[in-house]
């Protein structure tokens, strides 16, 4: 039986984005348009699926998304509480869980990252699951930085990057953010 991935188009401060998901959960947030490429991207990774356009059935999903990249501290609101249908390899799901873990407003590092995972050796290959993480802001890549803490690339642009990192750092002195903050991440 074919599964149907609903997607649709919207704009943030960032930019235009796509969201799809399937029954399970977000499957894809990417900034960009959907284009003829995007969409045959997704034919590509899901051959089964069914694609349909469904901007007023995602409509909630894409608020709540725009709303998480422009408010990083919605976070401590529930905003970034989305059921997630992680699609890749088993190494590249827990390099995203982990990733996840990450509160807004701190960074880590990729070794940091394979140090946690028990794989102290493969800070390159936890670079090679950020690169394919497609599920910008809600897996956030966009906290991994050099060992050194500069910025390192991001697949959406090192502008987009070091403007989520910014609001995160200033959302997270915000008295509700860190009042709610130090429970710990959404699961």
């Amino acid at each position: 039986m074919a599964t149907t991935l609903r997607y649709a188009k919207a704009e943030s401060s960032l930019g235009p984005f796509v969201a799809a998901t399937s029954d399970k959960g977000l499957v894809l947030v990417e900034f960009g348009d959907m284009t003829d490429a995007r969409e045959i991207d997704l034919m590509t990774r899901f051959p089964e699926a069914v694609l349909v356009e469904d901007e007023s059935g995602l409509g909630d999903v894409l608020a709540r998304l725009a709303a998480l990249i422009d408010r990083p501290e919605g976070v401590a609101e529930g905003v970034a509480d989305f059921a997630l249908d992680l699609q890749g390899s088993d190494f590249e799901i827990k390099v995203w869980q982990a990733l996840r873990q990450v509160r807004a407003g701190e960074t880590t590092t990729y070794g940091e990252i394979a140090a946690q995972l028990g794989v102290p050796r493969q800070a390159r290959e936890v670079g090679e699951a950020c690169a394919a993480n497609r599920l910008a802001v809600v897996v956030p890549c966009h906290r991994v930085v050099k060992k050194d803490g500069s910025i390192s690339g991001y697949r959406w642009g090192v502008r987009r990057k070091r403007t989520l990192l910014e609001r995160e750092s200033r959302a997270r002195s915000l008295p509700l953010f860190a009042e709610v903050a130090h429970h710990g991440p959404i699961p």
